[in-house]
């Protein structure tokens, strides 16, 4: 049997995980991360009860109850890296025996739920919307770190890649599908869904230009232009792709639902982004919940 070495899973003097200040007690089966720390409170204020909460660095933590289902909000911060963290760490604490440091026999699936914000790639899908993410695209490349098992939808990513003549000097993107149980969960006609994409960065690795010319200036216009049978890019953000991609890999499930408050099909931007979160917030819930 392996045993983890300390330089692998390195825990806090308290008995926690090193970045995520959690200990396995803090673990619900339900977990929902947002990127903002503020936003933790935003969803946690809507639960009936609350029994613990901390934070270390940009990992805020809140664990509670509503409609009697216990949660676990985290704020992973921005971008893949951050996930690469906090999915390796929430999964070690349920799934590794921290005293022996080595794998349980009997492993826990957790059902994972994104609620971030996004932009729209499509002149359809308008600002202060909600978008369901069924597959995650990922161009961040944290996945290939990994030995990933066929986990990848290569038919869908080769479509895209000869779609947007994508630049072979950048990492292969790669496509993975959501957990179908929790997608018919939290979906319904008031619902976008689509592809979601992941970026491994806010200005270039997404088109914005300030001082600096992108690789491919005509990238965004090829993605939102991109259709195989009947999927399309709904939305880009920066963290979908690597949730899926992890939670495949250690055996949970996993959805992505995005506040859209941006549209850069028509450079628009919510009137009050706030009211569009909390839209998607108590809606997620509410499904999350019943």
């Amino acid at each position: 049997m392996r045993i983890i070495g300390p330089s692998e899973l390195i825990l806090n003097p308290d008995g926690s995980i090193y970045h995520i200040n959690l200990k396995p007690e803090h673990i619900a089966p339900n977990i929902i991360f947002v990127g903002d720390q503020n936003r933790v409170e935003k969803v946690s204020k809507h639960f009936d009860h609350i029994e613990f909460t901390t934070q270390k660095r940009e990992f805020k933590s809140v664990v509670g109850s509503l409609n009697n289902k216990r949660f676990t909000v985290i704020s992973t911060g921005i971008g893949p890296d951050n996930i690469d963290i906090v999915l390796n760490e929430i999964d070690a604490l349920v799934n590794i025996d921290l005293e022996s440091r080595t794998v349980k026999s009997r492993l826990t699936s957790l059902n994972i739920v994104r609620m971030g914000t996004s932009g729209s790639f499509q002149d359809d899908i308008p600002v202060d919307s909600i978008v369901l993410g069924k597959y995650g695209l990922g161009f961040d490349g944290v996945m290939h770190s990994y030995k990933t098992n066929n986990l990848f939808e290569t038919e869908l990513e080769n479509a895209f890649i000869e779609h947007t003549s994508y630049s072979e000097l950048k990492s292969r993107p790669y496509i993975i599908k959501n957990s179908e149980i929790l997608e018919k969960t939290l979906n319904s006609e008031e619902i976008f869904a689509g592809i979601t994409a992941t970026a491994g960065g806010f200005y270039g690795p997404q088109g914005r230009v300030l001082r600096l010319e992108v690789q491919d200036k005509y990238l965004n216009e090829k993605i939102q232009s991109f259709k195989h049978k009947d999927l399309r890019v709904t939305n880009l953000e920066m963290e979908t792709s690597v949730i899926y991609g992890l939670s495949k890999l250690l055996g949970h499930k996993a959805v992505s639902m995005n506040a859209i408050i941006a549209n850069r099909a028509n450079l628009t931007f919510s009137k009050d982004p706030y009211k569009a979160i909390e839209k998607m917030i108590k809606y997620s819930l509410q499904k999350l919940s019943e």
